[in-house]
């Protein structure tokens, strides 16, 4: 699992499938002091988080195995987007 910011939005009309119906983020990964690092990436919201939110996000098979109603053979999602973060307490 790894910690991140929604910083922007993907509008695609044209994608597979699985992932019609989905609301695509970019997330800026961050370290445990909110701080940005270098990865971005592309994932799907599965719990409606919002640009500006830190996130907990997870990629590969926890990713397409974060949907219940899906088959995992038949997903190209490998990131999504599974908590948000009230706070980083340390």
């Amino acid at each position: 699992m790894y910690m991140g910011k929604v910083i922007g939005s993907i509008v695609s009309t044209q994608k597979n499938e699985s992932l019609v119906g989905r609301k695509l983020m970019i997330v800026q990964e961050v370290d445990y002091t909110g701080s940005p690092r270098q990865r971005q990436e592309v994932a799907a919201d599965t719990v409606g988080a919002g640009i500006g939110e830190y996130v907990l996000y997870v990629r590969g098979a926890g990713a397409r195995n974060s949907q219940d109603n899906l088959d995992p053979h038949e997903d190209v999602m490998d990131a999504a987007i599974v908590g948000i973060i009230d706070s980083f307490d340390m």
